[in-house]
C-alpha cells in the first residue's frame, strides 16, 4: 500500500546553512507565501539549493530519475521535507534537483507502519532481442501490473506481447505474471535482473549461461505457494495435499554456484542431511551480512538442527496474535533445511528476507543492521510461531512475602511455561532472580524472570584525564578549574563522583554538569548514566556548585554579551563571550525583581573592589588558581575580585537601589531579545534564559576576566601521542560486571508499592536456572542523543569448559560449556562488516562464515576482538 503523502530529500549540508539563516527549524506552515528571513546580518543567505552530493554522478542526465548516493543516513547527509516546503524553497532559492518520494507502509499485521521509501526498488532490466541493459527505479509497493507498464513503455513493446522474468542471478527462476502481487511479495531484489522476452519472438533468443557455464533452464522453479508452504514442499490446495516435481530440461544447472529455487522442503517432512551438510554460504543481498551472521549461528546450533531436519507441522501456530501466523517458523525451517542439503552451494535468502521484512520492518531495506537485535526478533519470533500452547491461559502474579526462593521460583516457571512452551523456551531460555531495593523505605521487591540471552557490559580499566570548571551556583565562591582522572568508558555519575572528592563537595551538596560552546549552553549533562565517551578532548565542561538537589528546580541561564565601545569599533555587534552561568529559582513564578537578585547574587564573586588591605587572589588563565595569602600594598588603582564576606550585606540593600546591570530576556535559540525590569512577568517555563550586557560601566563594576578562556577537556599541549596496549578483559569480568548491584537509570524508574511513587532503586541480578544453549552478547555498542560509540575491547572467553557453577544460586551442581558460534563484527559504526564462526560438531572443526565464503579455520584463531555474540551449548558428560 502506497500513501499520497509526498516528500522530497535535500542535501544536509544547505538544509543546515538555511537553518542557520532563517534562524530557527523547520517551517511547520508557508500558507502566508513570504520568506522567512534572519535578521541577523552576520548569517550569508544560502545560494541555490544543491542535491548534487547525495546523487550518483551522471543519473538523470538521460531525463531519468537521478539516483541517489547508497548508504546515505536521514539527519547525517539528507533530510525529508514535506513536498509543499519543498516547492516554497525551490521558488525562493531556485536549484535542485527534485528527489520525491512516497511513504510506504511496511510490516503485516498489528506490526504495520508507514515510512517514506528513499531508496526504490532498482531494477536492471535485460532485453532478450539484444542483450542490451537498461535500469529501472520503481516501488517496491508497485504491483506487477505497473512493473509491466514501466518496462513495455522503457522498451517500447506491446504490453500484449511482453513476458518478464524473475532473472534472479541471471538464472530465470520464475516468469512473473500474477499482476495481483506486489514486488515485494515477488522477493525482487535490489539492483537484481528481470528478464524481457516478446511472446512472438521467433528468433531464438541468446544462449544465456550461469556462472559455471551451464545453459540456463527456461522454466518455472517457483510454483504458487499458499501462506503455509513459505518456502516450498507439499501444499495445501483448497484443503487438500498437493505435490509437484522439478522437470529440469537436458542443460540446466541444478548445481550451479547459488541457489534460489525451490527445493521441496516444509515443516511435514523430515531432511536427511548430506555429507558435508551445512557449510552453504549465504549470498550478502545488500549490507545482509548481519543476518547472515545471526543465521549462521542459529543454523549450526545443535538442538535446532535436529528440530528442523524432522517434522515440525504439528507445532506450528498459526493463531498466537503475538507470532507470525507461523510463517517466520516456515520460512526459517526451510532456509535451515536448504543450507544443511545443499552441500557446499550458496543459498540466496530471498524468501526468508522477504518475510523478514514483512514481519520486522525494522530490518528492510539496505542499509546495515545489528545482528543481535536481528537475533531478538528471530529467537521471540520463532518461539511465538511454535508456541504449543494455543490458548494462552490468564495468571495473576502473586504478591510473595517471606516464601523460600526455591518455592517462588518454581512456580514462577511453572507459569511462565503455561503460556510459553516451545523447542525455543526449552532449549534457549533460562531464569534468572532480580532484587530490587527501594533507596527511600527500603522495600525489598524479588521476581524471577526468564530470559533468552545475557546482554554483558566490557568493564574498563582504562582511565582518561578530563580537565572541568567548577562555577558557585550560588554566587559564594570564584570559579576553579580540576583536573581528575576518570574511567574512558565511564559515566556522568563517575566525572560527578571524582570531581565531587576534588572539589571537597560537601555533604547535600551537589554538581550540575554542562557542556559549552560557542559561549552558550550547548546541553545539560543531567543524565548520570551518559557515557564519557560523548564528551571529546576538545570540549569545554562546566560544573555548577550548589547547595541541596536540583531535580524539578527552575533554572535561571545568564549569557554574556560584550557592548564595549572596542568591541562596537571593531564591527562585533553583541557579540557573545565568556562562559554562562547558572543558579537555581526556588520561587515557581519568579518576577523581573527575583531574577535580578539571582543575577546580582551569582555576580557578586566578580565585583570589582579598591582597597589596599583586602586579600589579594592570584589568577592563572583568568581562573583563579591559588590564594598566596599576601595583602596588596598598591593596587595602582586597578580593582579586584570583592571580598566575598562583602556579598550578603549589598545584595540585602541591592533591592531599593537603581539596577547596576542590564537584563535582557531571550528565547531557547538566543535570536530574539527584549529588555526585563523589575516589574516584568516571566513565563519562561522550567529554564529562564537572560543576555547581561557588558558595557564599559558593567566591566568597571566586575571583572569579566574570571569568565574567559575556559580550559578545554584535555590540554594537548606538549602531549606526545603514545601507542597503547588493547584492552583486555575476561568473560568472567563482563559477567560479574552484569551481576553488580547498581541503581536504575532516570528513565527506568520503579513504581514501589510502598511509598506508592516511582524510585530509582537499586537493582541486583543472579542466575538461578541456565539454559542448554547460553547466548552471550557482550555490548559493544554504546548509544547517546549525541553520540554513538563502539569497544574493541578484547575479551578472552573460553572455547571449552566455561563453568559458571559458582555464578549460579540454584544449586551446587556442576554447569560447564562448549563454544559452538560466533557472530563477530569487524569496523566501526554506521558499517562494518558481521561474519561468523560456527563449530560443525560432527566433524569437531570450526569454519569461518563470510556471506558465500565458507573456509576451515584454526580453533586458536577465532579469538579476536571483533567476537559479539558467543554461543555456548551445555556439556553433557
Amino acid at each position: 500500500m502506497i500513501r499520497v503523502h509526498c516528500y522530497c530529500l535535500r542535501d544536509l549540508m544547505w538544509f543546515l546553512k538555511w537553518e542557520r539563516y532563517v534562524g530557527q527549524g523547520l517551517v511547520d506552515n508557508l500558507d502566508n507565501g513570504k520568506s522567512l528571513e534572519s535578521q541577523d546580518l552576520d548569517v550569508e543567505r544560502p545560494g541555490p539549493i544543491d542535491n548534487s552530493d547525495i546523487i550518483e554522478n551522471g543519473s538523470g542526465n538521460d531525463g531519468d530519475e537521478p539516483e541517489l548516493v547508497r548508504m546515505l543516513l536521514e539527519g547525517k547527509d539528507y533530510v525529508l521535507v514535506p513536498k509543499k516546503v519543498w516547492e516554497k524553497l525551490v521558488q525562493w532559492y531556485k536549484g535542485g534537483p527534485t528527489l520525491p518520494r512516497k511513504m510506504i507502509s511496511q510490516g503485516a499485521f498489528n506490526k504495520m507502519q508507514f515510512n517514506v521509501e528513499v531508496y526504490p526498488l532498482r531494477l536492471k532490466l535485460i532485453d532478450s532481442r539484444d542483450d542490451s541493459e537498461s535500469t529501472i527505479q520503481i516501488s517496491k509497493k508497485a504491483s506487477l501490473q505497473e512493473l509491466y507498464e514501466r518496462v513495455c513503455s522503457v522498451r517500447r513493446v506491446e504490453r500484449e506481447k511482453a513476458s518478464i522474468w524473475d532473472y534472479y542471478n541471471k538464472q530465470k527462476s520464475s516468469q512473473l505474471s500474477d499482476s495481483n502481487q506486489t514486488l515485494e511479495e515477488l522477493h525482487l531484489q535490489m539492483d537484481q535482473e528481470i528478464l524481457l522476452e516478446l511472446k512472438d519472438d521467433s528468433s531464438p533468443s541468446p544462449s544465456r549461461k550461469d556462472s559455471t557455464g551451464n545453459e540456463l533452464a527456461v522454466v518455472a522453479l517457483e510454483p504458487p505457494r499458499s501462506p503455509m508452504s513459505i518456502a516450498g514442499g507439499p501444499v495445501m490446495s483448497n484443503g487438500h495435499l498437493s505435490s509437484y516435481s522439478l522437470n529440469l530440461r537436458p542443460g540446466s544447472a541444478p548445481n550451479s554456484s547459488f541457489k534460489d529455487m525451490d527445493d521441496g522442503f516444509g515443516a511435514h517432512t523430515s531432511v536427511r542431511r548430506v555429507e558435508k551438510g551445512g557449510l552453504a554460504g549465504l549470498q550478502n543481498m545488500g549490507n545482509t551480512c548481519f543476518m547472515n551472521s545471526a543465521l549462521q549461528c542459529l543454523v549450526h546450533t545443535p538442538q535446532l538442527v535436529e528440530y528442523f531436519l524432522q517434522d515440525y507441522s504439528e507445532e506450528i501456530n498459526t493463531q498466537n496474535p503475538l507470532g507470525m501466523h507461523g510463517e517466520l517458523a516456515l520460512a526459517f525451517g526451510d532456509l535451515l533445511r536448504k543450507l544443511w542439503s545443499s552441500g557446499r552451494t550458496a543459498v540466496a535468502p530471498r524468501v526468508f528476507k522477504g518475510k523478514l521484512a514483512l514481519f520486522a520492518p525494522q530490518f528492510s531495506g539496505y542499509n546495515q543492521h545489528d545482528s543481535q537485535e536481528l537475533l531478538a526478533f528471530l529467537l521471540d519470533g520463532l518461539h511465538e510461531d511454535l508456541n504449543r500452547v494455543k490458548q494462552k491461559p490468564y495468571i495473576e502474579m502473586k504478591d510473595w512475602g517471606g516464601e523460600p526462593d526455591e518455592e517462588i521460583a518454581d512456580e514462577c516457571w511453572r507459569n511462565h511455561k503455561a503460556r510459553n512452551d516451545s523447542v525455543i523456551v526449552d532449549v534457549c531460555q533460562g531464569q534468572y532472580k532480580s532484587t530490587l531495593v527501594c533507596p527511600i523505605c527500603s522495600k525489598i521487591s524479588i521476581t524471577f524472570d526468564p530470559f533468552m540471552y545475557l546482554s554483558l557490559p566490557l568493564p574498563s580499566t582504562v582511565t582518561r584525564s578530563m580537565t572541568v570548571t567548577v562555577f558557585y551556583g550560588d554566587g559564594s565562591g570564584l570559579p576553579m578549574p580540576y583536573t581528575i582522572s576518570v574511567l574512558k568508558h565511564g559515566n556522568c555519575r563517575d566525572l560527578s563522583q571524582a570531581l565531587g572528592t576534588a572539589c571537597c563537595l560537601e555533604g547535600g551538596e551537589s554538581l550540575l554538569l554542562a557542556e559549552v560552546f560557542d559561549h552558550k549552553i550547548y546541553r545539560l549533562l543531567e543524565n548520570p548514566f551518559e557515557p564519557l565517551v560523548s564528551i571529546k578532548d576538545e570540549d569545554r565542561i562546566v560544573a555548577y556548585r550548589f547547595s541541596g538537589k536540583g531535580a524539578g528546580r527552575k533554572k535561571l541561564e545568564i549569557i554574556h554579551q560584550d557592548k564595549s565601545a572596542l568591541e562596537l569599533l571593531k564591527g562585533n555587534v553583541g557579540k557573545y563571550f565568556g562562559t554562562p552561568l547558572i543558579t537555581y529559582m526556588d520561587d515557581d513564578s519568579p518576577s523581573g525583581a527575583d531574577i535580578y537578585s539571582a543575577a546580582y547574587k551569582v555576580l557578586s564573586p566578580l565585583k570589582r573592589a579598591c582597597s589596599s588591605t583586602m586579600a589579594h587572589s592570584g589568577k592563572e588563565n583568568g581562573f583563579l588558581s591559588e590564594a598566596n595569602g599576601e595583602t596588596s600594598s598598591n593596587c595602582n588603582g586597578e580593582c579586584e575580585p570583592r571580598d566575598q564576606s562583602m556579598g550578603d550585606t549589598e545584595l540585602e540593600d541591592s533591592s531599593g537601589l537603581e539596577l547596576p546591570f542590564q537584563l535582557f530576556l531571550t528565547d531557547d535559540r538566543y535570536s530574539s531579545c527584549k529588555p526585563m525590569f523589575k516589574d516584568s512577568v516571566i513565563n519562561f517555563g522550567n529554564h529562564i534564559k537572560v543576555v547581561f550586557e557588558w558595557t564599559e560601566k558593567e566591566q568597571k563594576l566586575y571583572d569579566s576576566s574570571y569568565l574567559k578562556d575556559l580550559p578545554e577537556v584535555y590540554n594537548k599541549t606538549g602531549y606526545t601521542a603514545k601507542k597503547t596496549r588493547q584492552e583486555v578483559v575476561s568473560l568472567f569480568s563482563c559477567l560479574e560486571a552484569f551481576l553488580t548491584e547498581e541503581p536504575l537509570g532516570p528513565d527506568d524508574m520503579w513504581y514501589c508499592p510502598s511509598c506508592k511513587e516511582h524510585r530509582q532503586a537499586t537493582k541486583k541480578l543472579d542466575l538461578w536456572m541456565l539454559p542448554d544453549v547460553l547466548v552471550f552478547h557482550l555490548k559493544r555498542f554504546s548509544y547517546s542523543r549525541y553520540l554513538k560509540n563502539k569497544l574493541d575491547t578484547f575479551v578472552d572467553f573460553p572455547i571449552h569448559n566455561l563453568d559458571l557453577s559458582k555464578y549460579l544460586k540454584k544449586d551446587g551442581q556442576s554447569h560447564t560449556y562448549e563454544l559452538f558460534a560466533i557472530s563477530n563484527h569487524y569496523g566501526g559504526l554506521g558499517g562494518g562488516h558481521y561474519t561468523a564462526f560456527a563449530k560443525l560438531i560432527d566433524e569437531n572443526r570450526w569454519y569461518s562464515f563470510d556471506d558465500s565464503r565458507v573456509s576451515p579455520v584454526n580453533e586458536a584463531d577465532i579469538k579476536t576482538s571483533a567476537a559479539y555474540v558467543l554461543f555456548y551449548k551445555k556439556s553433557h558428560d
